[in-house]
């Protein structure tokens, strides 16, 4: 049995403003092993359920930022940018049998810490086929086209709100909760991490094939916070205005979408100029 670790930074235990996610900080230097032990209880946990492999894909801003010598020795992680599918790269191969989402945070838009989609502040909202889309949503419709479960979830309480939605099945940790974008209630990372172990072990029994998702049409448009970046984002093929500061493309399958919008937010951030965006 293998599973496959999305992790990310913003849900992570202890994260609540910026500096704790900017490479580089004092702060981010500070948070690192918090999120790694997110990650790593994780990981214990579904070894404990009887999984056999556990591979973690780094998928936070440089994704290199979790501290690969206190992961636990079983665990392998693919760490770096410029992979083919981001945040949920490895599940295309066809040997994974699950997906966990380590360290999410709710959709550009809407309340959460930290809440983004891909972009921090560029990006005011994004829908899919009509659905207001957080990362999670997203990525959890690349796995059901793969035919993997997301069978975890770890972020703030309204993350795991969130992931009701796309996950009702997953098991849900709230590692903290929301008093506004820069600010909740956290937990220690003694209390979170035996908190996740315990959930990613039972979310153990839930991995297994199901049958891949296929044969829709996925619509996703996004809007953004001034309007040459929806001049700019029309630059990629497909991508067509949609309505004021809004652009929209649709795709055949959620690996041609989830590659369209990885075009688009790259485009958009070397649009954004200093501080007028």
């Amino acid at each position: 049995m293998k599973i496959l670790i999305s992790a990310d930074m913003e849900g992570a235990t202890g994260v609540t403003w910026p500096a704790d996610v900017l490479p580089g900080t004092p702060q981010w230097e500070r948070c690192r092993p918090m999120f790694t032990s997110d990650v790593n209880a994780a990981a214990l946990g579904f070894f404990d359920g009887g999984a056999d492999e556990v591979l973690v894909n780094e998928a936070h801003w440089s994704m290199r930022n979790l501290l690969l010598e206190q992961l636990d020795d079983r665990v392998q992680m693919l760490t770096g940018r410029h992979k083919s599918l981001s945040m949920v790269e490895g599940i295309q191969h066809g040997d994974v049998d699950a997906v966990a989402f380590v360290g999410y945070h709710t959709g550009a838009g809407t309340e959460g810490v930290l809440a983004h989609t891909y972009l921090a502040n560029s990006i005011t909202g994004v829908w899919l086929n009509g659905t207001r889309a957080s990362e999670g949503l997203l990525n959890a419709h690349v796995a059901a086209e793969y035919g993997v479960p997301v069978v975890l979830v770890t972020g703030d309480d309204l993350t795991c709100v969130d992931a009701a939605g796309y996950a009702p099945d997953a098991r849900k940790v709230a590692v903290k909760d929301y008093v506004s974008r820069y600010a909740a209630v956290c937990r220690t990372p003694a209390r979170t991490a035996a908190d996740i172990r315990a959930a990613a072990r039972e979310a153990t029994a839930l991995a297994g094939p199901q049958a891949p998702v296929t044969g829709g049409t996925y619509t996703v448009e996004l809007e953004f916070d001034a309007e040459h970046l929806a001049a700019a984002a029309t630059v990629v093929p497909g991508v067509a205005p949609s309505g004021e500061r809004r652009v929209a493309y649709t795709s055949a399958t959620m690996y041609e979408g989830i590659r369209t919008f990885k075009a688009v937010t790259t485009i958009v951030s070397a649009a954004v100029e200093e501080q007028y965006g």
